[in-house]
């Protein structure tokens, strides 16, 4: 049904002229350095500014990499640690902690939070976007927490799409595959003398993966969403107002059924320029989210929110203030093995916030800001940072930080249960508080040469009350924060401009994790459950537009061994070849693990699957 109303939206819609994205690799590296982010200050800047360790990944790169779901156009951030658990389910995170209840990254999507109150982390197999239709996607590696709150503790995902009026149109993509297909359809028009609409559906399918031990697979993915998003602009006011709807269904497994997720979320934006020193937005959006899972949970969730920000330039000083009200509903059913008690709860969550960037002379820039935020559990948290930044030229930046980061708990920290019903082996901690979280950075951002571009970002977090197990004198185990230490590492990126049409870049992350129990814990598990990361890894894209309207884009991905549970480490050559053959009209051939039939990515039990090699064809039209 998705295919055939795709292709019925298609056949009725008319050509409209667009003008052509800019290729990455034709862009100079002055200009990349210049490509506008917003997560790190809450502010437009140019990259080459921002005193943080980011990594963009733009539209051009999403294009160019044939990717077709978030996840995947995830592993482009060297930043981050991308596993594919199966067909449908992912782990990522950044700076380490990486497991699927990974809890210590924020996921946005234009501007809108996707975790889940349940365990402060995001269900991947929920979340997906017209990748042809984003922008850019910021990735910050380190603590977020005065510019986007709790839970922003080793870093930020913003996905930031296209207004309308820049996806103007038709748009068609077809993707068929060994493993994967899909279709995406897509139709911006004009809305009005200052209004632009896009309207769009995308439906997507993968096949199962190969457990370990041989037994059937029951993992294969079938997903369809469809959405809109309207942009205008009158006088010194613009706004936004975009939603989505989705639904995702696994095959039937023995005995528990499927796996089905749906849900969809309305936004809006308005935002007045009072002068050139003053400006002020609000947004508020409604997210609702359906899990059906006999296995593990049903889930029901609503969230809603709204944020006010005020920025204004003093003199010296760029100000931004800002408060955010937030409420969750939710309600989870029990399934096989846990339940969380009670079964519906109501959240409510408060914040304020203040930062300042001071120009401390034309070079020297200070940045100072605090957060309070109200969790329903632990009361006011306060999130403070301080920033550095020194322009030793106007290419090359040196920076440093200091940062008090929180992971507020979540609903599996109090109030889950093992078994569902009573009497209980495991239960969540009603004393259990916010982990603690301060981090120490020092990066410099350089291009010592017309053709080279350099960052590198060192770090340090001294963690506190993390999330541990403690067994108490009945022989039921309650979840406590038993456990501390340290992560220190350092993130590295480069670019080379070997020739007009020809990039080379580089990036690699090495971790020194060093966790233990706390005085007085009785944890038999130790710091294991807290993710499953590896020492290294690290990756190569090359990046050729060549004579015959042709691009050739190799990419070379190294993960090392993951040690509790034990994972070999991997190296993943993904391929491309597209021919542009007309102005309206690309064809594309994608290999991924082109040199490796199956290989594990994170976990290591006779449940695992291995994460196939698989071809795809893709057919991109779209009218210029």
């Amino acid at each position: 049904m998705v295919a055939a109303a795709i292709q019925a939206i298609l056949g009725t819609m008319p050509a409209h002229a667009v003008a052509p994205a800019p290729s990455y690799a034709d862009l100079s590296l002055e200009e990349l350095a210049n490509v506008v982010i917003t997560s790190v200050a809450r502010r437009p800047q140019a990259l080459a500014s921002a005193p943080a360790s980011v990594f963009v990944i733009t539209g051009d790169d999403l294009r160019r990499a044939g990717v077709a779901t978030l996840p995947e156009a995830l592993r482009l951030a060297p930043n981050l640690h991308v596993a594919a658990i199966d067909a449908r389910e992912y782990a990522i995170s950044a700076r380490g902690f990486t497991s699927i209840i990974a809890n210590k990254l924020l996921v946005l999507v234009d501007g809108r939070t996707v975790y889940s109150p349940l365990f402060s982390g995001v269900f991947w197999d929920a979340q997906d976007v017209v990748l042809a239709d984003v922008e850019r996607i910021e990735v910050i590696s380190g603590p977020g927490g005065v510019t986007w709150g709790t839970n922003a503790v080793n870093g930020v995902i913003n996905v930031i799409t296209k207004s309308a009026g820049e996806t103007q149109g038709a748009l068609g993509i077809a993707l068929a595959g060994d493993r994967e297909r899909g279709l995406v359809a897509r139709y911006g028009f004009a809305g009005g003398s200052d209004a632009h609409v896009r309207v769009y559906a995308k439906g997507f399918q993968r096949d199962g993966s190969r457990p370990v031990d041989g037994s059937p697979a029951t993992d294969r993915w079938d997903r369809g969403q469809a959405g809109f998003r309207a942009d205008g602009a009158a006088g010194r006011d613009a706004w936004t107002l975009q939603g989505d709807a989705y639904r995702g269904r696994s095959e039937t497994r023995p005995v528990y059924g499927a796996v089905d997720v749906s849900g969809g979320n309305l936004l809006g934006r308005w935002s007045r320029r009072v002068n050139d020193r003053v400006d002020f937005d609000v947004q508020g959006y409604v997210d609702r989210a359906d899990r059906t899972d006999r296995f593990l949970l049903q889930d029901r969730v609503t969230l809603v929110d709204l944020e006010a920000k005020l920025r204004w330039l003093a003199g010296e000083h760029r100000w931004l203030f800002g408060a955010d009200a937030r409420r969750g509903d939710d309600r989870s059913d029990p399934g096989v093995f846990f339940a969380f008690v009670p079964p519906s709860r109501t959240q409510r969550w408060l914040s304020m916030y203040a930062q300042d960037e001071i120009a401390l002379s034309s070079r020297t820039q200070l940045t100072l800001g605090v957060r309070f935020e109200r969790n329903p559990y632990t009361g006011w948290e306060s999130l403070p940072n301080a920033r550095l930044a020194f322009n030793l030229t106007p290419r090359d930046l040196l920076w440093t930080s200091v940062s008090r980061a929180v992971r507020s708990p979540a609903r599996l920290d109090r109030e889950i249960v093992f078994p569902p019903a009573p009497p209980y082996a495991l239960a969540g901690g009603p004393d259990f508080v916010s982990e603690l979280a301060t981090t120490v950075e020092a990066g410099v951002r350089a291009q010592p040469l017309a053709a080279l571009g350099l960052s590198a970002t060192l770090f340090q977090t001294e963690y506190r009350r993390l999330r541990s197990a403690q067994l108490d004198a009945q022989g039921v185990v309650t979840i406590a924060n038993g456990i501390e230490g340290r992560v220190r590492g350092l993130e590295a990126t480069a670019q080379w401009q070997a020739m007009r049409g020809w990039r080379l870049t580089a990036g690699g992350v090495w971790l020194d994790k060093q966790l233990h129990l706390t005085a007085g814990s009785n944890d038999p598990n130790g710091p294991a459950p807290l993710g499953n990361d590896p020492r290294q890894q690290w990756s190569v894209r090359s990046i050729h537009s060549m004579p015959g309207s042709l691009e050739f884009e190799a990419a070379v991905r190294h993960v090392g061994a993951l040690p509790e549970p034990a994972v070999p480490a991997y190296t993943a050559v993904d391929l491309r070849l597209a021919w542009q053959a007309r102005p309206s009209l690309e064809l594309s051939a994608v290999v991924r693990n082109a040199f490796d039939p199956w290989h594990l990515e994170f976990r290591n039990d006779p449940f695992t699957s291995e994460i196939p090699r698989s071809f795809a064809l893709n057919l991109r039209w779209e009218p210029r």
